[in-house]
């Protein structure tokens, strides 16, 4: 289980992180959009961390206050279930 959960870990971080990097070019370019529902399912289902590195990296989203604090409290609540499921 261990090693399911690793693999999940980094795919789910790897596709949140580009899909919010995507976004931001999508933004700059003023293309179409990727809902921001779909950015929180991201987070939600374990790509907290890979969503919260792309905010900072690209500074995407960082001005809205859902993400500031929705991002951050989904990545603890991803760590905790991680943890629960890892111990």
């Amino acid at each position: 289980m261990w090693t399911g959960l690793l693999v999940w870990f980094i795919f789910i971080n790897a596709v949140a992180y580009i899909v919010m990097s995507d976004d931001k070019r999508r933004a700059r370019q003023r293309k179409e959009r990727i809902p921001e529902k779909t950015l929180f399912l991201l987070a939600a289902i374990g790509g907290a961390l890979g969503v919260l590195v792309a905010m900072n990296l690209k500074r995407h989203k960082t001005k809205h206050a859902s993400f500031r604090i929705g991002i951050p409290l989904l990545l603890l609540l991803n760590a905790l279930l991680y943890g629960y499921f890892l111990a």
